[in-house]
């Protein structure tokens, strides 16, 4: 998946090296018990109207995409970002869109959580679609959704990596 992917600056060179070398030498890559691990994340957008989805995250206290771990037996980060795209918003027709490349690699510093200690997610960000905006629904009640237009998500979060996410996205359209 990232054999032909190209950093765009020296930021994502770094993650991207350190990722490589993630999935060249761990036994497990994606294993939640190890202090770097892959994750899957997604941008979802509805191409139509030029909104992106954006979901709360408590533990993070932010506005973020969707995504997460693998489940057991998941190795495949677009996988893991349909599936985690779906659970975390009830839309049933996501795809990827308008390829199913990664968008974005970035390895991203996770708080510890209660007995979790702080680790890190090597997150390769990709874009999923669909057509119902309005089928969109929280998967819990501490996890609200809000549609938004590109150039108001990139405003209302405060990832510097998932504005440049956007960003590329925002370049998509």
């Amino acid at each position: 998946m990232l054999e032909g992917y190209r950093a765009r600056d020296e930021v994502e060179s770094a993650d991207l090296a350190r990722i490589r070398e993630l999935l060249a030498t761990a036994e497990d890559p994606f294993a939640r018990d190890t202090p770097l691990h892959v994750t899957g994340s997604a941008a979802i957008v509805h191409p139509d109207s030029g909104r992106v989805l954006l979901r709360w995250h408590a533990r993070q206290q932010a506005w973020l995409q969707v995504g997460g771990h693998g489940d057991p037996g998941e190795t495949d980060p677009l996988d893991i970002a349909l599936r985690e795209g779906r659970e975390e918003t009830g839309l049933t027709d996501l795809v990827p869109w308008p390829t199913a490349a990664p968008l974005h690699t970035v390895i991203v510093p996770v708080p510890a959580k209660g007995a979790e200690p702080a680790h890190e997610h090597a997150d390769l960000r990709f874009v999923l679609a669909t057509r119902e905006p309005d089928a969109a629904r929280p998967e819990k009640p501490d996890a609200p959704l809000k549609w938004l237009p590109l150039d108001e998500a990139i405003d209302a979060v405060t990832e510097d990596s998932l504005r440049e996410t956007l960003r590329r996205v925002r370049e998509l359209r």
